[in-house]
């Protein structure tokens, strides 16, 4: 009982509302008031409702001041010239007023001791007034008890009728009876119309008190209700939830940290204990004294704990928050809450090895990708080369070498007598004229070799830079030079103009002034010669005669350039649009669906956009590529 005691002064004091001497002493006083209140009152009525109660307590409190001064009154009458019947009239009020006391003491309501009380008072009120020589007595503030007692006591409307009877007594009845003077008219009128007006007053103050009982009543059932879904909540939660006061003693917790404290320490934890007393494990203890001292200080603490005595290994979440005072200035005690997060713990160390694993897989996934990514720009170029070697079969096959290699040989069989070969025999003097024709021819085919080597040795050039930019790409990024835009479309057109003059397409250029740009050279050439070949198979797939291809170079904005790839091909169908540059997405019967998803990639590495519009099947297609001209990755 003394450690409730201590703890119940302290939660006063934590709430500032700590009593003084004085207030006891004025809560004592009223305490025993009340208890001699009682004494007159019913067991049923000490036992009632709080409102009925109360109703009670004022009747005895009223039945016993007026009997006191009834009693005044019956010993004042005999030294005045006051008529008998004065008498009688006091002694009748008396009575009445016994009565009503002796109804409380044995009723079980408060309805006819009030009745009986309202109507003594109106009644000896009238009748002393009736009966009394000063004609003043109908101004008595003793009037004033008549609305006061019978609207608390029985009602409003019951009470309403008491008091007109009184206010038409005091200001009609008694001036009619004494004859009084045109002055004392005006005093018993006010009197009435007071009485009245105390009557609304009273029942202004009753309906605010009902209001406010029922808005209390609301509340306290409100918080009941809080409290009891609090208290369950609390009891059947799993995590552990208690509070301490500033001395580390125990104020309330949860059956978790009861079940959990017996594992721990081995004993049964009981409110006012300490929470880590003398037997618990010194290391547990002292990390308590350390955290529960920053709490002390304002401070927030929170750590994890894996109590090794628990019967089962588990990982704890403790979070200690300070409880201050009504100032916000003090601390006076903390809460403890606890969460069992062994089941998080276990499941993030799942994920990380799940996440080590996806990283593996994801490794092994760059890898296939760069190698798909390697063999389809490889294989985009190895088309030019074989296209450059087939011309160049071709060329050789139909070279004109085997004819000087017969002029040779005519010149060897006559040289003996050369000089008449030349100018009597008719195959020597048509023998110069004729290897002027073929050095011309020969000049002719050398010359186109030289430039169908140089396109060959340009398409294994840039091979060589694909496998490369591969080989290198974990180490450092491809390297970024200024460059002229119009000469690096000239050479991904070249590499394409044979296939595209065989299948009569027809390449239209519509350039700006020339500017250079600040890009990584084989990515940017990478793209265009996915964009150009796929431009190819789009007119071969229409069939249409006037195949028409059109690149085109324009300024967007100070420091962007777009190049557009435009095409009157097949076109795209509007269902097909958004997947186009997902992998694995084609819409050819022979395609793989990596060209495009590489080249959006690629195009993102070089801080440019890569895109496309198209009006539908049938109408052609436009890839745009937007790059900095900068070449800087800083695009908004």
């Amino acid at each position: 009982m003394s450690s409730m005691s201590t703890r119940v002064a302290r939660a006063q004091g934590v709430g500032g509302l700590e009593p003084s001497g004085q207030g006891l002493a004025r809560a004592g006083m009223t305490a025993r008031l009340l208890a001699a209140l009682d004494v007159f009152l019913s067991e049923s009525l000490r036992r009632g409702p709080a409102e009925e109660l109360g109703r009670s307590r004022v009747l005895v409190g009223a039945n016993a001041v007026l009997l006191f001064c009834c009693l005044v009154f019956l010993l004042y009458v005999p030294r005045t010239a006051f008529p008998v019947a004065m008498g009688a009239v006091g002694v009748v009020c008396m009575a009445g007023f016994l009565a009503s006391l002796l109804l409380l003491r044995r009723g079980v309501s408060s309805r006819l001791p009030g009745l009986l009380l309202c109507a003594m008072l109106t009644g000896g009120f009238l009748a002393a007034g009736l009966r009394m020589p000063d004609p003043h007595v109908g101004t008595h503030a003793i009037c004033m008890l008549i609305p006061m007692l019978s609207v608390y006591l029985l009602g409003p409307r019951t009470g309403f009728f008491f008091v007109v009877v009184g206010a038409v007594g005091v200001g009609a009845l008694l001036p009619l009876w004494h004859g009084v003077q045109a002055g004392l008219w005006i005093r018993a009128v006010c009197a009435a119309l007071f009485m009245l007006g105390a009557w609304g007053l009273s029942w202004l103050i009753l309906a605010a008190r009902d209001q406010a009982n029922q808005a209390m009543v609301r509340a306290l059932r409100s918080l009941r209700e809080n409290e009891g879904k609090l208290t369950s909540l609390l009891e059947n939660t799993e995590d552990i939830v208690c509070s301490v006061d500033a001395d580390g003693r125990l104020i309330a917790a949860n059956p978790a940290l009861g079940e959990m404290y017996r594992e721990l320490i081995g004993t049964e934890l009981a409110p006012g204990d300490f929470l880590f007393p003398e037997r618990a494990p010194e290391r547990l203890r002292v990390r308590w004294q350390q955290c529960a001292a920053q709490v002390m200080v304002g401070k927030r603490v929170r750590f994890e704990a894996s109590p090794s005595k628990l019967k089962r290994p588990r990982v704890l979440d403790i979070s200690l928050n300070p409880v201050f005072d009504v100032t916000g200035t003090r601390v006076v005690g903390m809460t403890v809450f606890g969460r069992d997060i062994t089941d998080r713990k276990e499941a993030e160390a799942r994920l990380g090895e799940m996440h080590r694993s996806l990283l593996d897989v994801s490794r092994q996934a760059g890898m296939a990708e760069m190698a798909t990514g390697v063999l389809h720009n490889v294989g985009n170029a190895l088309n030019s080369v074989n296209v450059s070697v087939n011309l160049l079969a071709e060329r050789l096959h139909q070279s004109r070498l085997p004819g000087l290699k017969k002029a040779t040989d005519l010149m060897a069989s006559h040289g003996a007598d050369l000089g008449a070969f030349f100018t009597a025999d008719g195959r020597g003097r048509q023998l110069p004229s004729y290897l002027q024709a073929l050095a011309s021819q020969l000049t002719g085919e050398r010359e186109e070799l030289l430039e169908e080597v140089d396109t060959l040795q340009k398409s294994v050039e840039h091979i060589k830079s694909v496998v490369s930019m591969q080989q290198e790409h974990a180490r450092f990024a491809g390297v970024v030079e200024p460059l002229e835009l119009t000469a690096l479309l000239d050479d991904a057109l070249r590499l394409q103009a044979v296939s595209f003059e065989r299948l009569g397409i027809q390449v239209k250029r519509e350039y700006t002034e020339g500017t250079l740009v600040k890009v990584d050279r084989h990515k940017l050439l990478q793209i265009l010669l996915n964009l150009l070949s796929n431009a190819r198979q789009a007119l071969v797939e229409s069939g249409r005669a006037d195949k028409q291809l059109t690149i085109r170079v324009e300024r967007m904005v100070s420091e962007r350039l777009r190049i557009a790839v435009q095409d009157n091909g097949v076109g795209i169908a509007p269902e097909d649009a958004p997947r186009l540059f997902t992998q694995g997405f084609t819409t050819k019967k022979d395609g793989h669906g990596f060209g495009l998803h590489i080249s959006a990639l690629a195009a993102a590495e070089m801080d440019a956009f890569l895109s496309c519009s198209s009006e539908g099947r049938g109408q052609g297609a436009t890839f745009t590529i937007d790059l900095p001209i900068s070449g800087e990755e800083s695009r908004a």
